[in-house]
């Protein structure tokens, strides 16, 4: 954000706000992007943790890894709004948000397999967050093979959550926080 406020100084060679918006539309964008994935990233990440009332050095430190990448996160966004069909970009942004969801996928794991970790006995279950990892995988590979999908394939992120309530009516288990 503090980036976007260092643009109010510009409204002295720009005519109006309307302008100054206008000018600088793609920084505009790309701070919503950021929020609205790292909106997401957050509520995943909580959905996972909110049963946990105990330390463990391997949840903490992929939860050290997963804030890395959210505070990353606005970098490679921005990279997005300048300079978005270089490869190197599209590895960098999807890579990011696909490590992030790596971590939490990782965290439910562990969570999952240590009840002592939690309040209650049923573990959030990991499954979302793991078809979410090979949604972001797939999307990458995508964009990168076809460079002109750009970044249309993280719409297949969209059938995450319904893959994954797929596979649990199709391997039932024990229940889990969330099903």
């Amino acid at each position: 954000m503090l980036p976007l406020v260092d643009l109010v100084p510009e409204l002295r060679t720009n005519s109006s706000v309307a302008d100054l918006l206008r000018h600088h539309e793609a920084e505009l964008g790309g701070f919503l992007l950021s929020f609205v994935v790292i909106s997401s990233l957050w509520f995943s990440q909580h959905r996972v943790m909110g049963s946990v009332v105990t330390q463990s050095p391997a949840v903490s430190r992929l939860l050290m890894l997963w804030t890395l990448t959210v505070v990353l996160l606005p970098f490679p966004t921005a990279l997005v709004a300048e300079e978005g069909s270089q490869p190197v970009t599209k590895v960098f942004y999807i890579g990011t948000m696909g490590l992030s969801s790596l971590c939490v996928a990782m965290i439910a794991e562990v969570v999952g397999r240590h009840r002592s970790l939690r309040d209650v006995d049923e573990a959030a279950d990991p499954a979302p967050a793991w078809f979410t990892v090979a949604g972001f995988a797939v999307a990458l590979a995508l964009a990168l093979a076809l460079p002109g999908l750009s970044y249309w394939p993280l719409l297949l992120l969209l059938l995450a959550s319904p893959a994954a309530r797929l596979w649990r009516r199709v391997l039932p288990g024990p229940r889990a926080v969330g099903d």
